[in-house]
């Protein structure tokens, strides 16, 4: 049993916008401790049959999905309807009970999928608000000023775009480190040289696959907006990143590293990712709210997650780094997205 003098705090981060009407949605989620055990209770609602539910419990700063605690119930693919439950056995977990805040969240991918052509993973990212920028106090004066942006649902790539994709679409392989194999991330590719792949990727796909924008990509890096220093940890970066002090001076297959809350990999490290918006020094000042998209006009174009050469400081999820549209380094490559509505 959980000693009286010790508080387990749950605290609900409350969904603040609604998926969209085709995806299903958590919904009337209740929390209860029973003894040893925290006992959620929720409805999943929806035009879908049926989706993935995931459930992340986050304690000290560290962030747990339920594969890596005695959690039971209804977690997974699940049927859409009422009466749902998952049950956390705490003690089991933690023995000596928590001594600090233990923070819940019930998200929903079912119409995460992969793409028919190039086998690309989407992960579908629920929308909401965070306060994006330089939330830690130590970064650089273009991650400032913080400030509240809200971004609508989206998919992201799970993976960054590999060598073997890339072939696929454009019939050849650009990349320096090419004998890193089919499944390490396309490199040596510019931006405009990106445009050229989404006009036939999208050709023949009927989709409208995309760069992120600087604001999806910082959300999506932070786990959906959470206070991340990087792609899903405020801690050990080895685990989560090929960066200088563990890349060995190259790049490695993608999904190698531990992937962050939303099941996302490398986005910090291994390859800095291109955004679409032009970069904008003082543009964090002038952010509209809603779906910022960059600056209208500029000469460079957003970079962002630092690579396999990078300390970690240039590996953070607010860390902001830009370069001409046609430059081609064996550093940079890029990760797919796409607005809901089209999978």
């Amino acid at each position: 049993m959980i000693k009286k003098n010790i508080c387990l705090i749950i605290v609900l981060l409350a969904i603040l916008f609604a998926l969209p009407a085709f995806a299903a949605e958590v919904k009337n989620e209740k929390a209860r401790q029973e003894g040893n055990r925290l006992v959620i209770t929720f409805d999943l609602e929806g035009k879908e049959k049926e989706a993935e539910v995931n459930l992340t419990i986050t304690v000290d700063g560290k962030t747990y999905k339920s594969s890596e605690l005695h959690i039971e119930g209804d977690v997974g693919k699940l049927k859409t309807g009422r009466g749902k439950k998952v049950t956390w056995n705490i003690l089991q977990d933690f023995p000596k009970g928590l001594r600090s805040e233990a923070e819940w969240e019930l998200t929903t991918s079912g119409d995460s999928f992969a793409d028919s052509a190039t086998g690309i993973q989407m992960v579908f990212v629920q929308g909401g608000c965070f306060q994006m920028g330089d939330t830690f106090g130590d970064g650089d004066s273009d991650e400032k000023p913080v400030h509240q942006v809200c971004v609508d649902s989206f998919y992201i790539g799970k993976y960054e775009v590999t060598q073997g994709q890339w072939q696929k679409i454009m019939g050849n392989n650009p990349s320096r480190f090419s004998n890193c194999g089919d499944n390490c991330p396309v490199e040596q590719v510019s931006w405009n040289d990106i445009q050229g792949f989404f006009r036939k990727l999208n050709a023949s796909s009927g989709k409208n696959y995309r760069l992120p924008t600087e604001a999806e990509w910082e959300y999506a890096a932070r786990s959906g907006g959470k206070k991340e220093k990087y792609a899903g940890t405020d801690g050990s970066l080895d685990d989560y990143a090929w960066y200088s002090s563990n890349s060995g001076s190259k790049t490695h297959p993608v999904g190698q590293k531990r992937p962050n809350g939303l099941g996302i990999y490398d986005m910090s490290g291994n390859v800095w990712e291109w955004c679409n918006d032009y970069y904008g020094e003082n543009y964090y000042s002038q952010s509209p709210r809603n779906n910022p998209e960059g600056p209208s006009s500029g000469s460079y174009r957003v970079l962002r997650g630092g690579g396999w050469g990078n300390i970690a400081a240039y590996t953070r999820a607010a860390y902001r780094n830009r370069s001409f549209p046609g430059i081609r380094d064996y550093g940079l490559g890029f990760r797919l997205a796409m607005p809901t509505g089209q999978q």
